[in-house]
């Protein structure tokens, strides 16, 4: 038979102190000593008292759970964001609930609505790349308290605090890396340009080219999506129009090994006659037979500074005062043998 769980009622009659002593023992009140504290928790135990985590949410307005949507979660990039958050929300007693938009804006929209009505303390997005209209997320600030952070993929909304890395930046180093190989026919994988974080790797793409005096090539561009198909994709267009470059600088790591995929198929030999690196610095990049240069995201430490940020906004609304937050990490590129033309 099932033990039936007891009441604060019944440990108040036990111990014969009152009702209220006994709820304030529980949630650690500080005029409640420690010994009373102890014996009260103790008997909770013993009597198998289960604390009514809605009745307390309700009483001090939080639940400490939190919401995170992002595209995907079987990416090394997203899931290492999402230990971040953890890692840092964790000792708070904060708990959460990950779900995913799938690239679509209509689901993005109903992962929302749930996480509103589960009365999250925050929600941690990034958005997907059907996001153009963002009127279901200004709703919430509008009509709620509920603090929102985007990190890596993000809009700009006025009150949204934003943490992410410089893409710009990523995308000027990992061309210039390529230059200053010797490569001067240099071909990028775009991604969708939908997204900020691919118009600002662009951007930093032609910049590095303008800087080092090589011309920009609109025909050396190319929209792909982020995948390894739409890598192996995007060298057949380059060789069937006979535009064929002397190095690729993908703005996915997938799209990346699906180039060198097709690369190799040809015969065509990395990094000698073509140079590949791309971004995000996925783990299957460093143990390949060849390894595949990478801009890295530091995705755990976005993650991090994502919480920090959260506590931050919990921590001023308390006070009355509530601040948005700009926070950009700065890249990491690491070299491997698809880019390095002069081996060590």
């Amino acid at each position: 038979m099932n033990k039936k769980n007891a009441t604060i009622y019944d440990i108040s009659k036990k111990l014969g102190v009152s009702v209220a002593t006994v709820s304030r023992a529980l949630n650690d009140h500080p005029r409640i000593s420690q010994a009373t504290k102890e014996l009260v928790k103790k008997t909770a135990k013993e009597m198998n008292y289960k604390q009514n985590n809605l009745a307390k949410a309700l009483k001090s307005g939080e639940t400490k759970n939190v919401g995170i949507i992002v595209p995907f979660i079987n990416t090394n990039f997203f899931s290492s964001v999402i230990r971040g958050i953890e890692e840092e929300l964790s000792p708070f007693g904060y708990h959460v609930i990950i779900c995913q938009s799938h690239e679509d804006v209509n689901i993005e929209k109903k992962h929302l609505n749930t996480l509103l009505n589960a009365q999250v303390d925050g929600i941690f997005m990034s958005v997907s790349k059907t996001t153009l209209d963002t009127d279901h997320i200004q709703n919430i600030l509008d009509t709620t308290n509920t603090p929102i952070i985007f990190f890596d993929r993000k809009k700009d909304i006025k009150g949204i605090s934003t943490v992410t890395i410089d893409d710009y930046r990523g995308g000027y180093i990992a061309t210039e890396h390529l230059i200053k190989e010797g490569y001067k026919n240099i071909c990028h994988f775009s991604g969708d340009l939908n997204l900020e974080i691919y118009q600002n790797r662009l951007n930093g793409y032609k910049q590095a080219l303008i800087d080092h005096n090589l011309t920009v090539k609109e025909d050396n561009i190319i929209t792909t999506g982020s995948s390894i198909d739409a890598g192996i994709e995007a060298i057949k267009t380059l060789w069937d129009q006979k535009s064929v470059p002397d190095a690729i600088f993908s703005s996915s790591d997938f799209a990346a090994l699906g180039a060198c995929q097709e690369l190799k198929k040809r015969k065509i030999k990395i990094p000698q006659e073509v140079a590949v690196i791309g971004f995000s610095n996925e783990p299957f990049t460093q143990f390949m037979e060849l390894p595949i240069s990478s801009v890295d995201q530091t995705p755990v430490t976005m993650g991090k500074m994502a919480g920090q940020v959260f506590l931050e906004s919990v921590k001023e609304n308390g006070s009355g005062v509530s601040t948005e937050k700009k926070v950009v990490l700065a890249p990491q590129i690491y070299i491997r043998k698809s880019s390095k033309r002069r081996q060590l």
